[in-house]
């Protein structure tokens, strides 16, 4: 990861942007920046007039949102690396949601302004969920000012986030879909999730999720089946949670012994290739051609054990607590290629 960075979260109201913003900023070694939003004093009456108190709501918040912003990031990123609960993008997004005509013109031009004196984020984390898990959340929350707020609100600036984010190129994001997390009670939850934000830190480029975990454990495998791709972070993810759920304890020794049989099977595999090498090669003349004939007979057994050895691979990964792909991106950050043998 780079030395210093700037993780901002984002998603819908009740989603838990900021319950994650606590739960991982220690872990990466990082500062936390909450967005002060209970101070807004037309917030309240907005949940119960939106149409009467939205520019007064919106610029209340547009020159809170700048003040702290600009106040903080350069000063806090000198020193160290920082997490936030919201982005300054998200002013605009709530603004067209609720204001239109004159006062839309008038904070359109205020925000074009201050935006350009706010740092962008190094990567966000966009959190999606379902309408009734947000509105659970909520629920459970129990803000006052929250009380009035309606579905249909909550729903229009669900869509609103999703159509902000369909079309946002500033920074690199990062999709995370919490409807089956639970990062307070679930500690696997909250390790699949900065596992995520590591890597795509380590990354250092954009690379939305090739597959959220949206169903139960049982259902994984056939996702993968149907070609639905994950990261390799995720596949470490799925085998950790696969043998917990099937009550299949990790052990060190059983799954280094069962790489090392895995490795043997595919050397023996290629022994084979390399004996039908040395007969094609009589007929044909070709080495090359040999070689894609030899392979082309035993290329099916041979996958087969590839991803033996993978899965004993994680397996063994999980049991010495490594994510292979962080390490692996550690690896290219350092600016080497990975170790060969």
């Amino acid at each position: 990861m780079p030395e210093r960075y700037y993780v901002a979260i984002e998603g819908p109201i009740g989603v838990g942007k900021t319950t994650l913003a606590r739960l991982i900023h220690k872990q990466l070694d990082a500062e936390l920046l909450l967005e002060v939003f209970e101070e807004n004093p037309f917030l309240s009456k907005f949940y119960t007039d939106r149409e009467k108190y939205a520019f007064q709501t919106q610029i209340f918040f547009l020159l809170s949102r700048y003040r702290q912003q600009h106040d903080v990031i350069a000063k806090v990123l000198q020193r160290s690396s920082l997490v936030s609960d919201y982005t300054f993008a998200k002013d605009q997004l709530f603004a067209r949601l609720n204001l239109s005509g004159d006062e839309l013109a008038v904070y359109e031009t205020l925000h074009g302004v201050l935006a350009e004196k706010i740092p962008l984020p190094d990567l966000v984390v966009y959190l999606r969920a379902n309408l009734d898990v947000l509105l659970e959340r909520i629920a459970i929350r129990d803000r006052t000012y929250e009380r009035a707020m309606s579905s249909e609100y909550l729903a229009d600036v669900m869509q609103a986030y999703e159509s902000f984010f369909a079309s946002y190129t500033q920074t690199p994001v990062l999709t995370i879909d919490t409807n089956n997390l639970n990062i307070v009670r679930n500690e696997e939850d909250l390790f699949y999730v900065l596992e995520r934000i590591k890597s795509a830190l380590g990354a250092g480029t954009h690379q939305r999720p090739l597959l959220e975990i949206e169903t139960p454990a049982q259902e994984r495998g056939r996702a993968i089946l149907e070609g639905r791709r994950r990261r390799l972070s995720d596949l470490q993810y799925w085998h950790r949670t696969t043998d917990l759920e099937a009550g299949t304890k990790g052990d060190l020794y059983r799954d280094f012994i069962a790489l090392q049989a895995e490795v043997g099977n595919i050397a023996n595999e290629l022994g084979q290739v390399w004996i039908a090498q040395e007969k094609w090669l009589e007929q044909v003349g070709n080495r090359e051609e040999a070689q894609a004939r030899a392979l082309q007979e035993r290329i099916a057994v041979l996958k087969e054990r590839l991803v033996g050895s993978l899965a004993c691979l994680l397996r063994l990964a999980n049991d010495l607590g490594i994510s292979l792909e962080e390490a692996y991106l550690a690896k290219i950050q350092e600016g080497c290629n990975p170790p060969k043998a």
